[in-house]
C-alpha cells in the first residue's frame, strides 16, 4: 500500500472512533426519551440527508472527520418534553457516560480482533535466565518467579516488566514476585541493563537477562490478554497525564488528529508487509479508542466528564441548598473550556505540523 492510502486508512479510523462515540450518545438519548435533532456522520457540508420519523436528522457529510449528536435543550432551556436539560439526572448521565462506553468497547473489539491474530502470548513468569545473568539467587531472582508488580504498576505481559522498569530509579527496582503462590517482595533491588547474546539471532542485545514464558493463544487468552491489554492503555494515558502535571512531558509532546495520521502513516510504511502494517495500524486504534475514553472522563469544561461534573455538582448543590444550580455557570465554563480546548488544538496541531516539516 503507499502512503496516501495509509492517510485515508488513518484519517477514516479517526473519524470512525469519534463517530462511534456520538453514536453512544445517540443511541442512549435515544433510550432516554431525549429528542436528537441531528445525528451526523462526518463534519462540514451536508451531502445527504434523511429524517427518521421521530424527526431526527441522519446526515452525512463531506469531511470523515467525525461526527455529532445534536440534541434539543442541551445548551439551554427548552419547554419541550424531550429537551435534555428536562430529563432526570441519571438519564442526561447515561447520556453522557455512553460515548465514553462506547470508545472503550470498540477498543477492547478492535484489540481483540489484533490478538486474533496473535500465536502466542508472554506473560511475566522466568523460565531461565540468559548465560552470565547475575540476577539468579535464593535472595534474588529464581526460575518460575511471576513479575506480579514492578515499581508499582501490575504487569500483565513480559513487556511490561522492561517498560516499567524504564519508569523506576535507574539501576534499581521495586519488584513484586508471585513465587509458589506467595508474594515475595524484592525492595530496591539492583536490576540494569547488560550486553547479551540472543541465542535465536545471535546478535548482541541490552537485555536484563531473562527469558519469559510462552503461552499458546486459544480462546480464553485473547479474551484475558484483551482486557488485560485494555487495562495498559487506560494506564499509559494516566502515566501521560502524570508526566505532564510533574512536568516528565510538556505540551510539546501531545498530539493531535495531524500527530496521529501522520503516526499510523509511519507505522505502516515501516512494516514489512501489508497484513502486518494493517495489524499495527488498528492496534494503534485501539490506543487510541481507548485513550479517547479515558480522556473524555476527564472533568475539563467542554468535555463529557466536565459535564459529568457540573451533573454531580448540581445534584450536591440541589441536597444542600434545596434549589437547582443555576445552568449558566455550567454554560459559562463549558464556553471558556471550549476555547481553552480549541487553542490547545490548534497549538497541537501546529507542532504536529512543524515536527513532519523538519523530518
Amino acid at each position: 500500500m503507499s502512503n496516501l492510502l495509509y492517510i485515508l486508512l488513518a484519517i477514516v479510523i479517526f473519524g470512525v472512533l469519534i463517530m462511534v462515540h456520538e453514536l453512544g450518545h445517540f443511541l442512549a438519548a435515544r433510550a432516554c426519551g431525549v429528542r436528537v435533532l441531528e445525528f451526523a456522520m462526518g463534519m462540514g457540508p451536508v451531502l445527504l440527508r434523511h429524517t427518521t420519523k421521530k424527526g431526527t436528522d441522519v446526515t452525512l457529510r463531506a469531511l470523515p472527520l467525525g461526527g455529532f449528536c445534536a440534541m434539543a435543550g442541551e445548551d439551554d432551556d427548552a419547554d419541550d418534553a424531550g429537551a435534555f436539560q428536562n430529563a432526570s439526572r441519571w438519564k442526561r448521565l447515561i447520556i453522557m457516560l455512553a460515548g465514553v462506553v462506547m470508545n472503550f468497547l470498540l477498543g477492547l473489539i478492535i484489540l481483540f480482533g489484533c490478538y486474533t491474530q496473535v500465536e502466542a502470548f508472554s506473560p511475566p513468569t522466568v523460565t531461565r535466565f540468559m548465560e552470565g545473568c547475575p540476577y539468579e539467587s535464593a535472595d534474588g531472582l529464581q526460575v518460575g518467579d511471576t513479575f506480579y508488580k514492578v515499581n508499582g504498576q501490575r504487569t500483565y505481559l513480559a513487556s511490561d516488566v522492561s517498560f516499567y522498569m524504564a519508569r523506576g530509579e535507574e539501576g534499581y527496582a521495586d519488584l513484586v514476585l508471585i513465587r509458589d503462590g506467595h508474594k515475595v517482595r524484592l525492595d530496591h533491588y539492583p536490576m540494569t541493563l547488560r550486553e547479551y547474546t540472543d541465542e535465536e539471532t545471535g546478535e548482541t542485545v541490552m537485555r536484563y537477562g531473562l527469558y519469559f514464558e510462552k503461552l499458546e493463544s486459544g480462546l480464553g487468552a485473547k479474551l484475558k490478554y484483551t482486557w488485560y491489554g485494555a487495562l495498559d492503555f487506560v494506564r499509559m494515558v494516566w502515566l501521560g497525564l502524570h508526566d505532564l502535571v510533574t512536568g516528565a512531558a510538556g505540551a510539546q509532546d501531545l498530539m493531535g488528529i495531524v500527530g496521529v495520521v501522520d503516526g499510523m502513516t509511519e507505522i505502516g510504511a515501516a512494516s514489512p508487509t501489508v497484513s502486518i502494517a494493517l495489524l499495527n495500524i488498528f492496534y494503534m486504534a485501539a490506543l487510541i479508542a481507548v485513550n479517547l475514553a479515558v480522556m473524555n472522563l476527564l472533568p475539563i469544561p467542554g468535555l463529557d466528564g466536565g459535564r459529568i461534573f457540573f451533573l454531580l455538582l448540581s445534584a450536591l448543590w440541589a441536597v444542600l441548598f434545596r434549589r437547582e444550580l443555576d445552568p449558566k455557570y455550567e454554560n459559562y465554563a463549558s464556553t471558556a473550556g471550549f476555547v481553552l480546548l480549541l487553542g490547545l488544538m490548534v497549538y497541537v496541531t501546529y507542532n504536529d505540523v512543524a515536527r513532519i516539516i523538519a523530518r
